[in-house]
């Protein structure tokens, strides 16, 4: 193994492998350590997001809470999950965008929560921007006394600015 790899909790060393072999780099410990090291700043980069915007990591979001929450997989991709307003939530999927075998983004209104937000477990939707994700990594929920509306706004915002750090980070990374 190597400097970044190793830095990586196990349960979620398999997800780099695999994350290698779909990016179309060379299925090699180089480029391993390449996914590893762009993993370790996109975490770095979320947990420095939610503390700026005082948001408090949580084990789990039942799938009944009326509050959303912002998750960050094993992959690296983002989950924007809104509150339920109106029977339903807002969910946004925005992938670490190296690899070739998701969508780089998609989202959906009125989606479901086919169970509980729960971390090292994979999210599945009914209906929803994609049927399910990897393993949940971190999840993080608003903190006060937000409404639904706010409560989005937030969650979107952190989205936003994470989605365009982890674009930074791929940029940073020598994939050739």
């Amino acid at each position: 193994m190597g400097e970044y790899l190793d830095q990586i909790p196990a349960e979620v060393q398999y997800h780099i492998r695999q994350i290698t072999k779909s990016s179309g780099l060379p299925d090699t410990e180089e480029s391993v350590e390449m996914i590893a090291q762009g993993w370790l700043d996109k975490k770095e980069l979320l947990e420095n997001q939610l503390a700026e915007m005082n948001m408090k990591e949580v084990e789990e979001l039942d799938q009944y809470d009326e509050q959303g929450c912002l998750a960050m997989t094993y992959s690296g991709s983002l989950l924007n999950i809104g509150p339920i307003r109106e029977g339903g939530r807002t969910v946004q999927y925005a992938s670490i965008g190296l690899r070739q075998d998701v969508p780089e983004t998609a989202d959906k209104d009125n989606s479901q929560l086919s169970s509980d937000v729960s971390v090292g477990e994979m999210v599945s939707f009914s209906p929803g921007p994609i049927q399910s994700s990897s393993p949940i990594f971190k999840i993080a929920v608003t903190t006060g006394d937000l409404d639904p509306e706010e409560q989005e706004e937030q969650i979107t915002k952190a989205t936003m600015i994470l989605a365009e750090g982890f674009v930074e980070v791929n940029k940073n990374l020598d994939l050739e």
